[in-house]
């Protein structure tokens, strides 16, 4: 894979609205100057594309907008690194303006860009997988930076340091913290309501010890893509480009995968890893890392689900990482080769 560089002070990072357009909404403008001054405290400045500030409407509206501001990050020489606003639903529609673009695909693989997202961006960075760019799993700019509290949120800080200096270890986070309710003006400087880690990453079966490359991602926007349950032309769009990566490519593999904020329930959770599984994700496998559920919800439920499905193979499987929409969270370079110790409690990159 194509390695980006690194970050460094100074650098201009774009902002990109690749699904939801709710970064430019007027209920997010505190957000929106509280993620700019917390770039600029990490020495990064931000830059706002074009059309990332244009609304929900008008990016729902013409997707290809939304792909024109990506194309142009990776054409400015003066962009160092790209972040994606928020998730979302629909970030497949950017798709055929991407990837039949031959300028789009030149610029990405000759200029290579650090990109970090989460959740629906799951399908731009399987997208960057099929054009050979490493990116980066894990955090955005309006659920990082943009943290309402007086400060950034400790480990997930740390996490974007990594940005700067590379990815070395994970350990479990000591504290884990609940999702907010109330998003407006009128909460900016409150603390989020937090909790003391008791339980660790727990390994739910398998061998303590296990090797592989990073592959993975949100899993409901993965079931997006198989089964088509939300807009009836993602699995079209998305087999058209070869997005979903094939079978042969998930062997030896660690696949990572964590629930998005809907908090799906065990028997939905089932439905989809059995989509994954007839997708041949786990056939081969070395290892798998799970995320912890937000707020904890279904817990307890999600484990049993995942020994039901995977309880008569030897796959390891590590739960409760810091990992996707509960906070506070880690990032994941994606073919970056890692060994689990869950004796340790370490993920270490190799």
């Amino acid at each position: 894979m194509i390695k980006p560089h690194y970050l460094k002070p100074g650098d201009r990072i774009a902002i990109v609205s690749l699904s939801s357009g709710m970064l430019g909404e007027e209920c997010c403008s505190h957000s929106l100057e509280i993620g700019r001054k917390r770039m600029e405290e990490f020495g990064l400045t931000p830059v706002f594309m074009p059309n990332s500030l244009k609304g929900e409407d008008y990016l729902n509206q013409y997707p290809q907008k939304r792909a024109e501001d990506l194309k142009q990050a990776f054409l400015d020489t003066s962009i160092h690194g790209i972040i994606a606003a928020i998730g979302g639903d629909d970030t497949f529609r950017l798709l055929p303006y991407l990837m039949e673009d031959t300028e789009f695909i030149q610029a990405v693989r000759n200029s290579p860009k650090l990109f970090l997202g989460f959740s629906d961006t799951t399908v731009n960075h399987l997208m960057f997988y099929r054009i050979g760019l490493q990116t980066f799993y894990g955090q955005s700019f309006l659920c990082e930076f943009a943290e309402m509290a007086n400060e950034m949120l400790p480990y997930s800080r740390e996490a974007f340091l990594g940005c700067f200096h590379g990815f070395h270890s994970i350990r479990p986070s000591g504290t884990w913290y609940e999702e907010r309710v109330d998003f407006s003006r009128a909460a900016v400087g409150s603390e989020r309501i937090s909790h003391k880690e008791t339980r660790g990453y727990e390994l739910l079966q398998g061998a303590r010890v296990f090797e592989g490359e990073l592959l993975g991602g949100c899993l409901e926007s993965m079931y997006d893509m198989l089964e088509s349950k939300r807009y009836k032309e993602e699995g079209e769009i998305c087999r058209k480009y070869h997005i979903f990566p094939k079978k042969e490519e998930w062997k030896g593999k660690i696949v990572f995968l964590e629930t998005c904020e809907e908090k799906p329930s065990p028997e939905l959770l089932y439905t989809e890893l059995q989509s994954l599984e007839r997708a041949g994700v786990f056939e081969g496998a070395n290892g798998m890392i799970v995320g912890k559920p937000q707020d904890e919800q279904y817990y307890e439920e999600y484990k049993k689900v995942y020994l039901e499905m995977f309880g008569d193979k030897e796959l390891p499987i590590l739960y409760n990482v810091n990992v996707g929409h509960a906070l506070p969270r880690a990032i994941l370079p994606y073919g970056a080769r890692i060994r689990v110790d869950a004796g340790k409690q370490e993920i270490v990159f190799l």
